[in-house]
């Protein structure tokens, strides 16, 4: 079951651009909680381009297993721009990916880091570069959460459409990376 209709569609194609370019994502997110790696690994085929995901919830997993910088996250909160860019950079670093694709955000009842409800932050990082994109979303809980993920889908179409990188094999084999 999808999160929105347009979901699985937007997921089918990310895969198949990233098939195509014969490169792999990771997913690390937030507040959209694992909906993200599951839009992705409920198309048929998804292994061959996804490497996994990581649902860094609470502030301090954001650290300890993405490798943001705590002294950002003590100064600006887990709900901020920077964060998304290192979440994303993090997860593509750690998981050996080319891509990587974060959310983090507030959905929701109560304001959180000094932000109001429905402000959130999706990035991709790509081969070339890392992209950010503000969203301020209205709505429930659940539609602020939706929204996240047909978000960062976007987005991530968006960059792969755009790289110019030739990534047929350009991702290290596992253990080539360190951290």
């Amino acid at each position: 079951m999808t999160v929105d209709e347009g979901a699985g569609t937007r997921a089918a194609e990310v895969l198949r651009l990233l098939e195509s370019a014969g490169a792999t994502l990771a997913v690390a997110e937030s507040l959209t909680g694992g909906l993200v790696a599951a839009e992705i690994a409920a198309v048929p085929g998804a292994s061959r381009s996804f490497r996994g995901s990581v649902t860094a919830y609470a502030t301090e997993i954001k650290h300890l297993l993405l490798g943001v910088d705590d002294r950002l996250l003590a100064a600006r909160g887990a709900v901020d721009p920077l964060v998304a860019r290192e979440m994303a950079e993090g997860v593509r670093d750690r998981l050996v990916a080319d891509w990587g694709a974060a959310t983090t955000g507030v959905a929701g009842p109560d304001p959180q880091d000094g932000q109001p409800v429905g402000t959130v932050f999706v990035a991709v990082a790509g081969p070339e570069r890392t992209e950010v994109r503000p969203l301020l979303l209205s709505g429930d809980r659940t539609a602020i959460r939706t929204a996240s993920v047909a978000a960062v889908l976007e987005l991530l179409t968006a960059e792969l459409r755009r790289s110019t990188v030739a990534r047929p094999g350009s991702a290290p084999e596992p253990g080539q990376r360190s951290w």
